[in-house]
């Protein structure tokens, strides 16, 4: 079934709770790793970052070894067992199997016990280890091995997509660059990119856009290897054409000039103007400068006026609550329902 990340979050929390292992399946970049790591962040579990294609079976199954005249296997210390300290700070541990599907048919037969039993060779895994898997859809032209269905009925598949609206939602909470997301509000059909038959190196996604946000972090808009940088991250045609995007933002009235004179200062025509607007205003928004810049805002284009309050709120929650939004709400309703 295809799941939005918010669901992804949810369910995947729910399955580890009723001890079964969740299976999470997406294209490249769409945010599985993520996902992962923030339910265990949540929870105060420390990950443990397995890449099964870069494993061997010993690695899940144990070391082999004698004691005696006998035979057996060790764990390797990668896997807290039955009697190990919980590391302090911690309350357990999230096991991450990544590339589930990209492993060798030895690695997931070694992952059966392991998923299904909860151990290694002999040992039991601690009552405190949650496991969780991931990997990428056969559809992608990623590495992906057949999985077997004996491994397959051992986990609870869901499928991974990309939504817009709660990438635009999770990049206000991750302070992601404002000319980011006006830029993905402008053209949300580059917010993911990926292809299976792209022949480009990279592709625009949530992981290479948070790239780029680090890489605007510490270049000037104006510098002549921000191209070659942001290429590197959401490719050459994309990064081309947000760039293009930036320079929109020089020509804009600035934060001081509309809170003086918000009934006068001119409002522009054009969509790709109005989206660098909207997204300098809620970027700039705050308790004092509110009121001046909604009798502004409210001279926009409706549609323009709700993309400008949804972003600013999203930044900036303690503003929902502000008298200029109820007065919004009360004189504007009509000309949206």
């Amino acid at each position: 079934m295809q799941v939005k990340v918010s669901q992804a979050i949810s369910m995947v929390t729910g399955f580890i709770q009723a001890k079964l292992v969740p299976m999470l399946v997406g294209s490249p970049g769409c945010g599985k790793s993520q996902i992962i790591h923030q339910i265990a962040k949540e929870y105060n579990l420390k990950v443990i970052d397995l890449r099964l294609s870069q494993c061997d079976p010993t690695d899940l199954s144990g070391f082999p070894t004698t004691k005696g005249n006998k035979a057996g296997y060790l764990p390797m210390e990668t896997f807290p067992i039955e009697g190990d300290k919980i590391p302090e700070g911690y309350s357990g541990w999230m096991l991450f199997l990544d590339e589930m599907n990209a492993a060798s048919p030895a690695v997931q037969a070694a992952a059966y016990k392991l998923v299904l039993d909860r151990m290694v060779g002999i040992y039991h895994l601690h009552k405190n280890v949650a496991i969780a898997c991931a990997g990428n859809l056969e559809t992608d032209n990623a590495i992906v091995q057949p999985m077997s269905t004996a491994l397959q009925s051992r986990l609870v598949h869901l499928e991974l997509v990309v939504d817009v609206k709660e990438w635009l939602d999770w990049s206000a909470i991750n302070h992601i660059d404002h000319r980011i997301t006006s830029y993905i509000n402008f053209k949300p059909g580059n917010l993911y990119t990926f292809s299976p038959d792209h022949s480009d190196k990279t592709y625009a996604c949530p992981r290479t856009w948070e790239f780029a946000n680090r890489v605007l972090e510490i270049m000037d808009i104006d510098s002549p290897d921000l191209l070659p940088m942001l290429a590197g991250t959401v490719s050459e045609g994309v990064a081309r054409e947000f760039i293009g995007f930036t320079k929109i933002y020089k020509d804009l009235p600035t934060i001081p000039q509309i809170v003086a004179s918000p009934n006068t200062i001119k409002v522009p025509a054009e969509p790709s103007i109005l989206f660098a607007l909207t997204g300098s205003i809620s970027h700039n928004a705050n308790k004092d400068n509110f009121e001046s810049l909604m009798k502004y805002v409210a001279r926009l284009p409706i549609e323009f006026q709700v993309v400008c309050l949804r972003e600013t709120i999203r930044r900036n929650k303690a503003l929902a609550g502000h008298p200029s939004v109820q007065q919004w709400i009360s004189t504007s309703a009509a000309n949206i329902f």
